[in-house]
């Protein structure tokens, strides 16, 4: 009947949180108490509550039983799936009171604040760096240790992040997956891609001399349009070549 009525008559006393039955305050109190009964029999890690090692069961038994119906994505749990569901719906219901921007998750939301915040809670012991996340932090000390522990397989090369290694690959495969919308001129990464908007089109004199193009000087010659110069957004002058000189790419 409390489903219905919505009434909760067990309280935390710690805290605000009301609780429709017994046990789930019971749970609830291992928060404040930091006891956690439920052990992993494989690892050292501990639970509050048994669903929670049931889930945590399945990174040594690799079970995934939440599939995605639109693609062969799977996941441990039924709020992992839901996260992914996203990514084919587009939606992204949770947004920033500050901007304009827009997350998927609530987690990724409360992160996002941290920008409008200044707020860095996680930070290294070994030195006075603060982030964000501690995803950069674990990223940062590597700094520390020195530690590269993604190698390539095509080469020796090592590097301290996935992200890293994944650009590092396109050398090999040659994939250049950023694409400029004004010309032909691919990339390897996003700030090549940037680096290219800000100069425009690259083009070579007969000197073997670059040139950033961000405006081409058109004339009419022979009932032809061509190129007489263009504007050399690399050092900033007007350069006066013909398109018999230059070569475009």
């Amino acid at each position: 009947m409390l489903t219905h009525t919505g009434e909760k008559p067990f309280t935390c006393d710690s805290c605000e949180y009301r609780f429709r039955t017994s046990s789930n305050l019971k749970t609830h109190m291992r928060t404040h108490s930091g006891e956690k009964p439920h052990a992993c029999d494989i690892c050292e890690h501990r639970f509050t509550t048994l669903g929670y090692l049931k889930i945590h069961m399945r990174t040594h038994t690799g079970e995934k039983p939440f599939a995605c119906d639109i693609c062969e994505y799977k996941f441990t749990t039924s709020s992992d799936l839901k996260r992914h569901f996203l990514t084919h719906t587009g939606e992204k219901p949770f947004t920033c009171d500050s901007c304009e921007y827009r997350f998927r998750t609530s987690s990724n939301l409360k992160v996002h604040m941290r920008t409008h915040t200044g707020e860095k809670p996680f930070a290294c012991e070994r030195c006075e760096y603060k982030c964000t996340t501690s995803s950069d932090l674990k990223r940062h000390f590597l700094t520390h240790t020195g530690e590269k522990p993604f190698t390539c397989d095509s080469c020796e090369y090592r590097f301290r992040t996935s992200s890293n290694l994944k650009v590092h690959m396109r050398t090999h495969t040659g994939e250049k997956p950023f694409a400029c919308e004004r010309c032909e001129y691919k990339c390897t990464t996003s700030s090549d891609l940037k680096t290219h908007m800000r100069t425009g089109p690259l083009a070579f004199g007969p000197n073997g001399d670059r040139y950033g193009i961000k405006l081409k000087i058109e004339q009419e010659i022979d009932g032809v349009m061509k190129t007489v110069g263009v504007y050399d957004t690399l050092n900033d002058t007007l350069t006066w070549l013909s398109s018999d000189q230059l070569t475009f790419r």
